[in-house]
């Protein structure tokens, strides 16, 4: 069993224990998620780990079009319902149904120019590096995803990513990516380069907590660098 599909159902990203800390994130940020496309959005917005060799790496990276592309179809499939179903000469005016569904760009595209909530790019921008790599700024799904990190408690937290070998992907990523990151503080840099995963994990926490505080009025991620900086696998399954 691949790394990304243990992580879904038993590990960080826990079909039945994360989505509960990214609405918990959510209320806190924005109030209540009483839209039920909000609810799907959290349950399925890293259901693209499924199958990935890595969490981090380049196709765990990819993780959010699985969910993104199912949220895309949801909203087209809600939109042709509720409002052109009904309305054949609104259909012909405005064919806003027929996105574009094939090619990945033209939603990216789409939702920056568009001013409709866009349900899939909640999900696709839950990436900080996704958001960069397209121009966007994180979501606001993005801004609860983050939180939920420093809302999940570390006895349940490290239990699992210890059960699912995670733990070590993420500790030697975060080795690399403090390199030459000026936000992270002194004190986060000495948690994140202890060697121990409790302290790594409180030095997570703190650095995602301000993250956030800085990022979720919509102002601009100065703070995500568009170059990956990652660790690699050796022949012995070692992560440097």
């Amino acid at each position: 069993m691949r790394i990304g599909t243990k992580s879904v159902l038993f590990g960080a990203h826990c079909f039945f224990i994360h989505p509960w800390f990214v609405a918990l994130g959510w209320w806190k940020l924005y109030g209540f998620p009483w839209q039920p496309w909000l609810w799907v959005a959290f349950l399925l917005h890293d259901i693209g780990y499924l199958g990935k060799p890595n969490m981090d790496g380049p196709e765990g990276e990819e993780h959010p079009w699985t969910g993104a592309h199912i949220l895309y179809w949801l909203q087209g499939a809600w939109l042709f319902l509720t409002r052109y179903a009904w309305k054949r000469s609104e259909l012909r005016r405005q064919p806003i149904h027929r996105l574009q569904f094939r090619r990945r760009w033209a939603w990216a595209h789409l939702s920056l120019t568009h001013e409709r909530v866009i349900w899939g790019n909640e999900a696709l921008f839950h990436s900080r590096y996704l958001a960069k790599r397209y121009g966007a700024q994180p979501s606001r799904l993005c801004m609860a995803d983050k939180l939920a990190i420093a809302l999940t408690p570390a006895w349940l937290y490290l239990p699992m990513v210890r059960l699912t070998g995670e733990v070590r992907e993420y500790m030697a990523h975060a080795r690399h990516r403090i390199e030459g990151n000026e936000q992270v503080s002194e004190s986060e840099k000495a948690k994140l380069l202890s060697g121990a995963e409790y302290d790594w994990y409180r030095g997570v926490q703190e650095y995602m907590v301000r993250w956030v505080a800085g990022h979720k009025d919509g102002r601009s991620d100065t703070w995500t660098s568009s170059a990956r900086k990652r660790a690699t696998l050796n022949d012995q399954g070692v992560w440097r």
